[in-house]
């Protein structure tokens, strides 16, 4: 089982259609960009590689569901927002061990950046 996150916390997987699941070492010039959800694999917390995938789907003009998929930590959570993906899917494990609060402490993502902080002279 796996448990969704999005800024308004943990959720089922509610998607019932089509997945394009890439490889961490997927090259982002190769994806179908008409797929209506991506998930892209993070095999450890360490592999930051899938936010420069999804980064670069997103400036390539990839407008639909994009999820991080796997060993993704609630301190990456905003990260992965800022990156272009949606969603992070994490198992009930990693959920245990990290409840919905900790990621709902990050799903202000927008406000905590360093470009907002500079523009507040912080």
């Amino acid at each position: 089982m796996a448990v969704v996150v999005t800024d308004a916390g943990f959720a089922p997987d509610d998607w019932a259609g089509t997945v394009l699941e890439l490889a961490p070492d997927a090259d982002p010039n190769e994806v179908d960009l008409q797929a209506p959800l991506i998930c892209v694999r993070f095999p450890s917390f360490a592999d930051g590689r899938g936010f420069t995938i999804a980064r670069r789907l997103r400036l390539a003009g990839y407008a639909g569901r994009l999820r991080a998929k796997g060993h993704v930590i609630a301190d990456q959570y905003a990260m992965a927002r800022r990156a272009g993906f949606d969603e992070v899917e994490i198992s009930d494990d990693l959920a245990a061990r990290q409840p919905q609060e900790q990621w709902r402490a990050r799903a202000d993502w927008r406000a905590h950046d360093y470009q907002a902080r500079v523009r507040q002279g912080v």
